[in-house]
């Protein structure tokens, strides 16, 4: 269930009058990407696994917000915010999280989602760190389970809980966080801070 967008234009239809991406060259394949892109380092590559580590446990832990993303069976895209105390999202064994369902605008866009295509993007950040917390897996919703009473929060028991179960896991670069200033207060909108 997502606001797609509609269907853009075939790349080599000719563009329209004031079109600012007219002219635009679009990339041809995954050749072409790698040749832009070069080689990946190994410790890239190598910092992939699909268990959560010593790092990844305290970084969950720490963690007040996620991002999940999620795609409908047409591969139509949502990206939604989750968040809480840190540690809101729960570890229930090195390759299985589980995160509580809390009130919000009731649209269920990523449930739908995931009603049609299990597969999850999970993004966690902490405030002020740099380091950025990946994990792509497949997820289930629960609708009670014990363990949505340790879930409670401020008296409230979820209604829903969504089970991830851990394809990927992966230690994102901080050099976006760095580039966007994003925990420079002055870099805040409305900020005095110099």
């Amino acid at each position: 269930m997502s606001n797609a967008a509609p269907v853009a234009a075939p790349a080599d239809a000719p563009s329209p009058a004031g079109d600012p991406l007219a002219g635009a060259v679009p990339l041809r394949d995954a050749e072409q990407l790698r040749e832009i892109l070069g080689t990946p380092w190994p410790l890239v590559i190598d910092k992939v696994h699909d268990e959560l580590t010593e790092d990844d446990l305290d970084l969950l832990a720490r963690a007040p917000f996620c991002a999940v993303s999620t795609s409908d069976a047409d591969g139509n895209c949502d990206t939604s915010p989750r968040g809480g105390e840190p540690g809101f999202t729960r570890v229930l064994d090195s390759r299985t999280l589980v995160m509580p369902d809390l009130p919000g605008n009731r649209r269920g866009d990523s449930f739908h989602n995931i009603l049609a295509n299990p597969h999850v993007g999970l993004l966690y950040l902490i405030p002020g760190a740099m380091t950025v917390l990946r994990i792509n897996g497949r997820a289930r919703i629960l609708t009670d389970a014990p363990l949505f009473d340790e879930m409670t929060v401020k008296g409230r028991r979820p209604d829903l809980a969504l089970v991830v179960d851990i394809d990927e896991i992966y230690l994102h670069c901080p050099a976006s966080l760095k580039r966007s200033g994003m925990w420079a207060p002055k870099t805040w909108e409305g900020s005095t801070a110099r």
